[in-house]
């Protein structure tokens, strides 16, 4: 067991008759840990895209309701009416006439 450990502390296993095998397995772990760093670079770089979009879908809902209040603002009838004085158009005094059309059969 002793001979064993110290064997495998000085890389006699890589050097060894039947040490092609033993390559083989180091070269294919080492492609396993490749690929899992990739892919945990390619999950980090989508988690921080994601985070991005998030903020920016934030800021659109804050400039939409910051929109939608400023258009609430000037459709108001008060500062409709306000923007027309200017132009010398006034609100009409007599309400206007409701036209109820019957047919007869």
């Amino acid at each position: 067991m002793k001979k064993n450990f110290y064997n495998i502390l000085k890389g006699r296993f890589l050097v060894s008759d039947d040490a092609f095998k033993n390559w083989r397995f180091i070269i294919f772990l080492s492609l396993l840990a490749l690929v899992m760093i990739a892919s945990s670079h390619s999950a980090d770089k989508k988690v921080h895209q994601i985070a991005k979009m998030n903020n920016e879908v934030k800021e659109l809902k804050s400039e939409y309701v910051d929109v939608r209040m400023k258009l609430m603002r000037t459709k108001m009838e008060s500062k409709l009416i306000k923007a027309m004085e200017g132009r010398g158009l006034n609100p009409s005094i007599t309400p206007p006439n409701k036209i109820i059309i019957t047919t007869k059969e």
